[in-house]
């Protein structure tokens, strides 16, 4: 039997990652995948969906042209390219992280890992062969699934999920949306772009309801001006899948309304990858579908170590990443600094695209912590005019010391400009460290520092 020092069963963001930072700090380490490495993120998720938004984007800056002085024509749409791009590309990656894997000297085993005992992983692959190796130490990155409600049952084929979503060659002419979280929200707008007839339905009174209020009502406002549908706010949401069609009921302002489409996206939560896997046996603990880890993601079992979705909110690829960076070290003596998942930043890549890090308004005012607000909308930003990225705001949330406590970026670039708030709060500056950075002009990230300044009445440009 083969043993190693680490052994990660799931080859996603948080997976891979973790195996690379053990193999950095000396550790023998195996890699169990039963798919593709890269996990949903690379294959079915982050990757092929941001290609997805590229068209999209693509499309409604060919509409725009004309204001540059550029006269073109937008003669026909091709959703299955699009689509099969995404793919082509996911697939690229993916391989990409196989040449890693290589590179760091990480064996990998194709297959499903179930956990014997504390020190033995026991792989059953596609092909019926098991395999059975040793491990010091286990890394548990299994990620997670779709959460089913009552009324709300995918069957993959009317009634679809995301991963199904990103493999849709064939677009149909109508599509319900259930859930305005990032996912609905994103392919909403790509199948929009592409022509297709889009209502999304929503339980909570807004788009994107974990984001701060004013960053929803704006993805609202440009939303209503690409023609999407919405329903916001409703009592109760069901889906039925038809023959030909699917049926959404929807209790809206106490009347239940019936809506037919050609499709229905259940975009409604994720739960963790907990089963099969030995948990149980071992007395590992778990809560509301997530396994439960200390600040070093230990499990209960002290060298059993669970990252990335299947150990809870937040569900971002980026953090999955950096969990595994923290277990990674941690088994290996080292001396990890705890993640503050306040400090994470959320993204969804519509347009305007949507970013923010730290609380909302809404969270400041139900914990009673005092706060002054600095907004800025890009439509004063003079290189936002200039690119014809007007749409927007940057809106920060100071504390009485001159901390951050939140951030919300709205704009065309916001996924990109996030990164100078995470920093920010990372380090625990203060405000005065912001106006004393040079913040180059134009561009739009100098909006960053004036809205600091705007919250302590010195904007100098609004």
């Amino acid at each position: 039997m083969k043993s190693f020092d680490v052994v990660v069963i799931g080859g996603g963001p948080g997976g891979y990652i973790g195996a690379i930072r053990a193999s950095q700090l000396g550790k023998t380490v195996a890699l169990v995948e039963a798919d593709k490495l890269g996990g949903v993120c690379l294959n079915s998720g982050c990757i092929p969906t941001k290609a997805l938004l590229k068209s999209a984007h693509s499309v409604h800056e060919i509409k725009d042209l004309k204001d540059l002085g550029i006269n073109v024509e937008l003669k026909s749409l091709d959703g299955t390219q699009a689509v099969l791009r995404a793919n082509q590309i996911a697939d690229r990656i993916s391989k990409g992280v196989s040449f890693l894997m290589k590179k760091n000297k990480i064996e990998v085993f194709e297959g499903k890992g179930f956990i014997k005992n504390a020190n033995t992983v026991e792989i059953k692959s596609s092909k019926g062969h098991t395999d059975t190796i040793g491990a010091k130490n286990i890394i548990l990155a299994t990620g997670a699934k779709y959460k089913t409600f009552p009324g709300l049952a995918q069957d993959g084929k009317r009634l679809i999920g995301a991963w199904e979503a990103v493999k849709l060659e064939k677009l149909p002419k109508s599509i319900g949306i259930i859930g305005a979280g990032a996912i609905g929200v994103e392919f909403a707008y790509f199948w929009n772009a592409f022509g297709v007839e889009v209502h999304i339905f929503e339980l909570q009174k807004h788009l994107l309801p974990i984001e701060d209020e004013d960053s929803s009502v704006e993805i609202e406002k440009a939303y209503k001006k690409y023609g999407i549908k919405m329903s916001l706010g409703v009592e109760k949401v069901e889906a039925k899948s038809n023959a030909n069609d699917v049926t959404i009921t929807a209790v809206e302002a106490g009347k239940k309304i019936e809506y037919k489409f050609e499709l229905g996206l259940i975009a409604v939560g994720m739960t963790g990858n907990i089963e099969n896997l030995g948990l149980e046996a071992l007395g590992i603990k778990n809560d509301k579908g997530f396994v439960l880890v200390n600040q070093n993601y230990q499990t209960s079992v002290p060298t059993i170590y669970a990252i990335g979705d299947v150990s809870g909110p937040p569900l971002l690829a980026h953090a999955a990443s950096h969990e595994g960076v923290i277990a990674a070290e941690h088994l290996a003596n080292k001396h990890p600094h705890p993640l503050d998942k306040m400090n994470i930043p959320g993204c969804t890549y519509c347009q305007p695209q949507v970013a923010s890090v730290g609380y909302t308004e809404r969270a400041l005012k139900e914990k009673g912590i005092a706060y002054t607000v600095g907004k800025l909308p890009f439509v004063a930003n003079g290189k936002a005019v200039a690119s014809n990225e007007k749409d927007g705001f940057i809106k920060v949330l100071m504390g009485k010391h001159g901390e951050l406590l939140g951030a919300h970026i709205v704009g065309a670039q916001a996924t990109e400009m996030i990164h100078e708030y995470a920093l920010f709060k990372t380090m625990e500056g203060i405000d005065e460290e912001i106006f004393a950075t040079v913040h180059p002009h134009p561009t739009l990230g100098e909006w960053l520092a004036e809205a600091v300044m705007a919250a302590k009445g010195r904007a100098l440009n609004y």
